[in-house]
């Protein structure tokens, strides 16, 4: 396997001008991604950051550091990936399916994380090539959080791997829980928080650029949000999320959660404002 250490990052523009510089490649039929991994060996997680990407997505004091904030500083690592030459494809044109993370250990201000990004599997698609990536922190030498990202290189004529299938096959009945408002800025606000600037999500002249009407809400941001109506008022020891991406969330927007919620979890859709249209549907255990 070949490793990469990251001690220092570039900045937001400079990693999503890196992966734009990719656009050119155009390899031929893919049978595998390559053995790579992708390391910030020591990270701190920082008190701003987390009230700031609390603040965005709507999570309360209480819930502490959220199990999705991981999420945040490994995903430099995978646009430095998409940005190598390790890479196979052009970062344009990926789309983001579905995204499952685990919490293992409760994660706390001024933790220091070993933070990983690994490629995985190839899986066939109609729309092109699916891929994984594997993230994953480390406190101590100790796995306190993974996350497997589910992505869709679109217009690959000859996908490989078994064919994708959905992992969320819950039916059960889900009721409306709540309501919230997805504003035109909120792509501007979680992109400043997360790093992910892509054109597409920060204001509707940009997305047009790559042939949008309007500005799309990130996915992880939607995920966040809908976890953040969900979870207990307090923070939690272990839990998982997955989630698979539908429809696109246009800004701005109305949203609708609807749940089937026990005490130790939920399966649960974001709707759009009739609720007769789901944007992400998941599962959550806690």
């Amino acid at each position: 396997m070949k490793v990469v250490e990251v001690r220092r990052l570039p900045s937001p523009i400079a990693l999503n001008f890196g992966a734009l510089r990719a656009s050119s490649k155009r390899p031929g039929v893919v049978t595998a991604l390559p053995d790579v991994m992708y390391v910030r060996p020591e990270v701190v997680v920082d008190a701003h950051k987390v009230a700031s990407y609390a603040k965005v997505c709507g999570f309360c004091p209480a819930h502490g550091v959220s199990m999705l904030f991981p999420h945040l500083e490994a995903f430099p690592l995978a646009m430095m990936l998409f940005g190598s030459a390790d890479f196979p494809w052009p970062a344009m044109g990926i789309v983001h399916l579905a995204n499952q993370a685990k919490q293992h250990h409760r994660l706390h201000i001024g933790d220091v994380l070993r933070i990983e990004v690994q490629t995985g599997q190839l899986y066939k698609h109609d729309k092109g090539q699916v891929f994984t990536l594997h993230a994953r922190a480390l406190r101590a030498g100790v796995l306190v959080w993974e996350s497997t990202w589910t992505l869709l290189r679109t217009g690959i004529r000859q996908p490989v791997g078994q064919p994708y299938v959905s992992a969320i096959q819950d039916d059960a009945p889900v009721a409306r829980q709540a309501d919230f408002y997805a504003d035109a800025g909120i792509g501007r606000r979680y992109g400043r928080v997360s790093g992910d600037i892509n054109p597409i999500h920060l204001s509707s002249f940009t997305a047009k650029f790559l042939g949008f009407n309007r500005a799309i809400a990130h996915g992880m941001w939607t995920k966040a949000r809908a976890l953040a109506t969900l979870m207990p008022r307090e923070a939690v020891n272990e839990a998982e999320i997955a989630v698979e991406f539908k429809t696109p969330l246009f800004l701005p927007a109305r949203a609708s959660l609807w749940a089937n919620r026990t005490d130790r979890g939920a399966v649960f859709e974001v709707r759009n404002a009739k609720g007769d249209k789901p944007h992400l549907k998941g599962r959550a255990t806690y």
